[in-house]
């Protein structure tokens, strides 16, 4: 949501900017003559048509509906795209710490990553929950354990306020070992 944010709002801001050069060409050609229809638009014509339409005419409906509903959206997009960071202990009154999800993954990944038995793994976070997925070396079940144990290794020496769920699945791996 933050890349499309991040797309929309440059966009935005141009066709603004450009209803509002247009403005300003049609205020300064208006001023300059004062019998012009318009330069870049035809304003009397458009005024014309506005007056003999009603509020109630469907179009003017189907419009009105179409920008509450673009609206909602851009509302929606705005709200959805904040930063999901993860909160820790604050160190003194006053001081807020956060951390992304990306670093929580990282510092999980290189201590699983560690063990012997792993021979890869991929990790997501969020403050909610941590999910390991581990290419094993051992065809055994406590593989599952190790890596479980070296998770909860890790968010037991971080000062997270909120410990998240962790999911760990391991499949054999592959590849040579």
């Amino acid at each position: 949501m933050r890349v499309l944010l991040r797309v929309l709002a440059p966009l935005l801001s141009l066709v603004v900017a450009a209803l509002g050069v247009l403005v300003v060409v049609e205020v300064v050609a208006a001023w300059v003559n004062p019998a012009s229809t318009g330069l870049l638009v035809p304003w009397s014509t458009w005024r014309q048509t506005l007056e003999t339409t009603l509020w109630s005419a469907g179009p003017v409906l189907w419009i009105a509906i179409g920008v509450a509903v673009v609206g909602l959206i851009l509302l929606l997009v705005g709200l959805l795209a904040r930063r999901h960071d993860i909160t820790l202990r604050s160190p003194s009154e006053g001081i807020t710490v956060t951390t992304a999800p990306r670093v929580l993954a990282r510092l999980v990944g290189r201590r699983v990553r560690a063990a012997d038995s792993v021979a890869g793994a991929t990790v997501t976070a969020s403050a909610r929950k941590v999910t390991v997925r581990a290419q094993t070396r051992d065809t055994g079940g406590d593989a599952r354990s190790e890596v479980r144990s070296r998770v909860d290794e890790v968010l037991g020496e971080l000062p997270l306020t909120r410990t998240p769920r962790v999911s760990v699945s391991t499949t054999g791996s592959k590849g040579p070992q």
